[in-house]
């Protein structure tokens, strides 16, 4: 399975040729990077939106799939463009979810199993810390939050996030320290 930038490149251009090998390849690259980006911003859906994470990641693929003989190489990392897709199907959700406010999905069975899902509590404390996070990420310029939720929440090394940024790994280290010194000043004040 290619990881170098040359050897993904050379797997999308044959994607997009038609290649079903390469087809196949690149989204088993695509899924575990679509799983990681849909399971840390579903996170901080209201309520119990696990179960979404897979069936979204399996969309993502699915619309990179079908993006794949219109996408054109435009210098940047195919990984951004997974990861744009992967932003829009997340933000489709969360409006679903907001406008029915819930993200319940009714079923005529009982569960064979107790709930073991988060309380009303555990659920207010979590909500809180989050709209305290996402408030302090609002302060940080946009490339530094987008550095910090790809290396911070979704867990990306220095170098797979300095691919999608168009950034060397050290520099991506720097401003990750520069970042969350930032993010630590304001969560003091």
């Amino acid at each position: 399975m290619p990881t170098a930038p040359g050897e993904i490149g050379a797997l999308v251009a044959r994607a997009v040729e038609g290649d079903r090998r390469a087809t196949h390849d690149l989204l088993a690259l695509v899924h575990p990077l679509a799983l990681r980006y849909c399971r840390t911003r579903l996170s901080r859906l209201p309520g119990d939106a696990r179960h979404f994470v897979d069936d979204l990641a399996q969309e993502v693929c699915l619309a990179v799939l079908c993006a794949l003989p219109r996408y054109r190489d435009t210098g940047r990392p195919f990984e951004a463009f997974v990861v744009a897709i992967a932003a829009h199907k997340v933000a489709d959700l969360q409006r679903a979810a907001m406008r029915h406010g819930s993200t319940a999905v009714p079923s005529d069975e009982m569960p064979e199993q107790p709930d073991d899902s988060l309380g009303p509590e555990e659920r207010a404390l979590l909500s809180s810390d989050a709209e305290w996070a996402k408030k302090l990420l609002a302060n940080l310029p946009e490339n530094q939050r987008e550095l910090v939720l790809l290396r911070v929440a979704i867990g990306m090394t220095a170098e797979e996030t300095g691919q999608m940024l168009g950034m060397s790994p050290g520099a991506v280290r720097v401003a990750q320290h520069r970042a969350l010194s930032r993010l630590r000043a304001l969560a003091e004040q």
